[in-house]
């Protein structure tokens, strides 16, 4: 198989994946929004967004090395599931040594008021998490994809019975949660055979420190990551309030749509990369799925943009509604955000996770001070903002940054084209109300966009239809 077609099969099988988690989530948006309050959506998030701060922490972040150390197979894989499976163990300990550390001196008490679902929801995302990027370290990429499509069916028949007949919302929400991700992580240790990795003799000091040499750094990084992805929720809760924070996240619903093509592509990408990385024409091959890569982000993003009004009006109730106005620039901000995590698996194909994360903190800083300075002088829409020109900052030094590995060709004059009517067409949004003049001049805006990819269009789309048979 060449190496586009493995791409394209591991893509494949993602998006089944992938579409069947996210896309179906994205249907029940308008029960969540109809069914819980604002604050309950706000403290959902909050809850939610400390877990995926605290694994990486707590875990020394041994996900990443449990998907990058499978693919070299010089490594026993019995070693690394065991390591992995050890730091788990870890994670799990001081998980509940903070539930309770937090319960007898109150310090968190949004914690307090939910405990022991803060905890579930910690273990069952860290053996997800581990189990996930170890099947796919080991190139099970359709097992992945399958156990995606069984965690979203979970998760939507127990909201469906949690929300609706029975009526606990708040804690049938986590409830649904947490059993999917459950669901998700037995499906891939019984298909996997993970009893078969399980190691009980002495492990592999040797490989068990050259995991935590990859594996530490990327915690800053994954720090940095949160700070830029979901910090903002706590500068809004504190500057704006609970309330304010769950109109927020909501607004991510519509970017997500977004954030599925790019877990696609950088799922799959990241295998690619390591297997392509030693080839006499990497150059062009990485430079040329780059252009693709950015090409079918932006024009996606151009067609959301202007839709994104129409999509809120019906996904969001009432009290949610306003999210539109976020949308925009967050979905500019995941357009940089994924061509950050593609330059990401060059530094992961070259183990050079320091240079990763020196990138992500500066991005991360800039993203806190912006976030707290527009917030304060602009309300919630600052938090959209600043993380549009966070992304945007660790997209421009990972292009510098990569140079001394690689010479990726990118276009800059046609690419911030792009990412400038991409602007202009969130701009827009906030000048003109839903009028046939509004559509003509968006319209406009993303044919000029279409025609500044057009090559690259036209490579996309011979591609699919030699691949379909048309």
């Amino acid at each position: 198989m060449g190496r586009i077609g493995y791409l394209a099969k591991n893509t494949g099988y993602l998006a089944i994946g992938q579409f069947g988690t996210k896309l179906l989530s994205f249907f029940l948006v308008p029960l969540y929004t109809y069914v819980l309050t604002t604050e309950e959506y706000g403290t959902y998030d909050l809850l939610n967004t400390t877990t995926s701060l605290l694994i990486p922490i707590l875990s020394l972040n041994i996900c990443d090395a449990s998907l990058r150390f499978p693919l070299n197979l010089n490594y026993d894989r019995k070693d690394i599931f065991s390591i992995s499976l050890y730091h788990l163990i870890v994670c799990t300990v001081w998980g509940a040594i903070i539930v309770l550390s937090n319960h007898i001196f109150k310090i968190v008490n949004i914690i307090n008021d939910y405990p022991w679902l803060f905890f579930l929801m910690l273990v069952a995302s860290a053996t997800n998490g581990i189990l996930n990027y170890f099947t796919r370290g080991i190139d099970k990429i359709k097992e992945v994809a399958i156990s995606g499509v069984i965690c979203s069916v979970i998760i939507i028949l127990l909201n469906l019975l949690f929300l609706l007949p029975l009526h606990i919302w708040l804690i049938g929400y986590f409830l649904a949660n947490i059993l999917g991700f459950t669901g998700q992580s037995i499906y891939l240790f019984i298909t996997i055979k993970g009893w078969k990795y399980i190691k009980f003799s002495k492990l592999d000091k040797k490989l068990h420190q050259e995991m935590l040499a990859y594996s530490k750094p990327m915690i800053l990084n994954n720090i940095s990551w949160w700070i830029n992805g979901v910090s903002n929720r706590y500068v809004i809760v504190w500057l704006c309030g609970v309330a304010a924070n769950g109109i927020f996240s909501v607004s991510y619903k519509i970017p997500s749509i977004l954030m599925i093509f790019q877990n696609i592509f950088t799922q799959a990408w990241t295998l690619s990369a390591v297997q392509e990385f030693d080839n006499k024409d990497k150059n062009a091959f990485f430079s040329k799925m780059y252009a693709l890569y950015n090409a079918g982000m932006t024009i996606i993003c151009s067609i959301l943009i202007i839709i994104s009004r129409l999509i809120a009006s019906i996904l969001y109730a009432k009290d949610f509604y306003n999210a539109w106005q976020y949308v925009p620039f967050l979905l500019i901000a995941t357009v940089f955000g994924s061509l950050s995590g593609y330059v990401g698996g060059i530094f992961a194909a070259v183990k050079n996770t320091k240079a990763f994360a020196t990138t992500s903190v500066i991005g991360a800083v800039v993203n806190l001070l912006v976030t707290l300075l527009l917030v304060w002088k602009i309300d919630v829409i600052g938090a959209a903002i600043a993380a549009f020109l966070s992304y945007a900052l660790i997209w421009f030094l990972r292009l510098r940054s990569i140079k001394q590995y690689l010479d990726l060709q990118v276009s800059f004059p046609r690419d911030c084209l792009g990412y400038a009517i991409l602007v202009i067409q969130a701009i827009l949004l906030f000048i003109f109300e839903e009028t046939a003049m509004f559509y003509t001049i968006e319209t406009a805006m993303f044919f000029l966009l279409f025609f500044t990819h057009r090559h690259q269009v036209k490579i996309i789309y011979n591609k699919i239809t030699n691949r379909i048979g048309l």
